[in-house]
């Protein structure tokens, strides 16, 4: 297992795109509970789990797919190894109903420590196969170690003690790469990773694709206010469309200048999975609402949908947007997404939302023109 160069040809493989699939259900369930959580009025509770839940989506996901951009042998002990981590995906996808309805996040603790510790044993491979980098590894491995005996020693934790345990351990768990790195940065290979992010924004954006195709079938089958409900699904996939246009507006490996740099433009990713399967629990209730199956007020069903938005908003200005120093464009992410935070108080927020998503892209297109021409 010896570490790949960053300059050479480092295309996605069929067993990360494996991984990603089974990602999707993690995923899925994660913003299915929130739509539920939602709709039952239980927001706090929703709004409180959801973060904790995908972070160890999250995590997990972001710890093999730096791994695998610096090293990827490919073997058989690697492809094994790799489906024990996406059998742990699949067991922690289990529990998020439980963690949800019952605050009971054993299953999903049981599902990240399977996954994590299958990590320990590529890194020992790593230290193995890879002198110049056996230190780094070899800090791995035995951090990873300890903050899976922290996270099932939090599930011991009174109640009170469970959310500052899970805050403790999950600053632990993004200060390891840091004091892991020190003797030698992993390095990443830029291409491979933004690619690899990419493809995970496309997966997490399919829950707001299929909140929009939930709408075209009810507006056919129900029956009820079908106007309305294909006005939503139209502004859906405006919306969709308006994400994956701003996420990949330009490229940005040759942002990711160092280890460092990329560490943190990953860990800025969160912000965007989070918030981009958000949106689909979001368009949900407001197909729920229209159909009287949700019982929130008109005012949060709307945030239910901009809030997302605009968290997802500023975190691909910041991490995407932002570093190219476009006057035009960063001053009309800024007051898009301050716009996006008034339209629960219009007749029709999730086509206003549309809207202004499409004029964010227009926006964005005129300014590439103008630049190109001067």
């Amino acid at each position: 297992m010896v570490a790949r160069r960053p300059d050479e040809p480092h295309p996605v493989t069929p067993l990360e795109l494996l991984f990603d699939l089974c990602f999707v259900v993690a995923v899925r369930q994660a913003a299915d509970r929130l739509h539920h959580n939602l709709d039952i009025t239980d927001v706090f509770q929703g709004i409180g789990i959801y973060p904790v839940v995908f972070f160890a989506i999250w995590w997990a996901w972001m710890n093999f797919t730096t791994f695998a951009s610096a090293y990827d042998p490919q073997d058989g002990v690697y492809r094994l190894t790799t489906l024990v981590q996406i059998a742990g995906a699949l067991v922690l996808a289990a529990g998020v109903p439980r963690a949800f309805d019952r605050g009971d996040f054993s299953v999903i603790t049981y599902g990240y420590v399977i996954m994590r510790l299958a990590m320990v044993g590529q890194w020992l491979r790593a230290a193995h196969s890879d002198p110049p980098g056996r230190s780094t590894a070899l800090r791995y491995a035995v951090g990873v170690i300890v903050m899976q005996v922290a996270w099932i020693a939090r599930l011991a934790l009174p109640d009170r003690w469970l959310l500052p345990g899970f805050l403790v351990i999950a600053v632990a768990e993004l200060l390891l790469p840091f004091w892991a790195r020190r003797p030698k940065p992993i390095t990443w290979h830029p291409r491979h990773i933004t690619e690899r992010f990419g493809l995970f924004t496309i997966i997490v954006l399919g829950e707001s694709v299929l909140a929009a195709s939930l709408a075209v079938q009810r507006a056919f089958d129900e029956g009820q206010k079908p106007g309305t409900l294909l006005s939503i699904a139209g502004s859906s996939v405006v919306i969709i469309f308006a994400m994956w246009w701003l996420y990949f507006d330009r490229p940005v490996h040759h942002l990711l200048t160092s280890p460092r740099v990329a560490l943190l433009w990953g860990y800025g990713q969160y912000l965007i999975f989070a918030a981009a399967a958000a949106v689909g629990a979001g368009l949900a209730v407001n197909l729920d609402w229209q159909t009287g199956a949700a019982h929130l007020g008109r005012r949060a069903v709307g945030y239910a949908t901009a809030m997302p938005v605009a968290v997802y908003l500023l975190a691909v200005w910041a991490l995407h947007a932002r570093p190219y120093r476009r006057r035009m464009v960063n001053v009309a992410y800024l007051v898009t997404a301050l716009l996006l935070l008034l339209t629960p108080f219009t007749a029709a927020p999730i086509p206003v939302t549309a809207v202004l998503l499409a004029g964010l892209v227009a926006t964005i297109v005129l300014d590439s023109r103008a630049g190109t021409v001067t």
